[in-house]
């Protein structure tokens, strides 16, 4: 699934193309994806404006002259892709798996395409959109000024859970995935197995392990968004091209492989943490 990197890569490529344009024509080619779409969707959508567009955890929203939010999320193989030439001139016609086509009023085409249907689109009224079950419980952002050490050890005082389970957590920290949870670990010498209570401990070790994973969770996202997120499976980015996080991770899918940190002699390691596969180097990661 898009994590956070990726959401934020793809919102950043449609913010030119979308960002106060407006929707000239609105193709839907199916009845839903993940859930239906909401009723008139076509008709809301076509002729409004979009005012701005943001990201938040992992859904993105266009927030819209007609006081309606859209609301899309990229599920588990979702993309956006964006065409700068009609499909009457290019003479393409829409694929088996291209499921809502966007015409904006600035001649770009913007295309979604889902093979697996897990994302969703859907309209919030924009005065309410806090507070629906898709957002309201959601956590703090980690790219935001929120997140900090003493953020993380009064979070997670008293959890019994472990650590990357508790920052799996979306109504801890939102946005961050197995991928990227596995890559701060790293970064910060936190195994996964640590129980998250340990960072509110009291004592100056406590403090030093909590600042340091909340300053290697901001690198990890910042680094991966500057390189456009990582391609493993289905991800691109709107223009078509892969992202490149993936040729710098220092664990995530480097079962067996030596560690990269010159001081350790350690192999990276692959366990099953609620279903999730976790890598990390067990000699460095305390």
């Amino acid at each position: 699934m898009p994590e956070l990197p990726e959401v934020e890569t793809v919102v950043k490529g449609l913010r030119p193309k979308m960002e106060n344009c407006t929707f000239s024509r609105v193709e839907q080619r199916r009845k839903n994806l993940r859930i239906p779409f909401p009723r008139d969707f076509v008709e809301r959508l076509e002729n409004s404006t979009i005012t701005s567009l943001w990201r938040r955890a992992k859904y993105i929203l266009a927030e819209l002259d007609s006081g309606e939010v859209l609301l899309m999320h990229l599920g588990m193989s979702g993309r956006f892709t964006i065409d700068e030439t009609p499909p009457e001139q290019s003479g393409a016609s829409p694929g088996r798996h291209d499921h809502v086509i966007f015409h904006m009023n600035n001649g770009a085409v913007i295309t979604y395409t889902d093979p697996r249907r897990f994302g969703l689109m859907t309209l919030i009224d924009a005065t309410r959109f806090h507070n629906h079950r898709l957002l309201k419980n959601i956590g703090i952002e980690p790219l935001g000024n929120e997140l900090s050490g003493t953020f993380l050890a009064q979070c997670f005082a008293g959890k019994k859970t472990s650590l990357k389970a508790a920052l799996l957590d979306q109504k801890n920290i939102a946005g961050l995935g197995n991928i990227y949870v596995c890559e701060a670990l790293y970064r910060s010498c936190l195994s996964p197995l640590r129980r998250a209570a340990t960072l509110a401990r009291p004592g100056a070790r406590a403090v030093e392990r909590a600042d340091g994973l909340a300053i290697a969770i901001r690198n990890v996202l910042s680094d991966a968004i500057a390189a456009g997120g990582s391609s493993l499976k289905d991800y691109v980015r709107t223009n078509g091209e892969l992202g490149y996080f993936q040729h710098r991770f220092d664990v995530y899918d480097r079962e067996g492989e030596e560690c990269r940190r010159k001081t350790c002699s350690g192999r990276i390691k692959r366990i099953v943490q609620s279903g999730r596969s976790s890598f990390y180097c067990p000699r460095c990661q305390r």
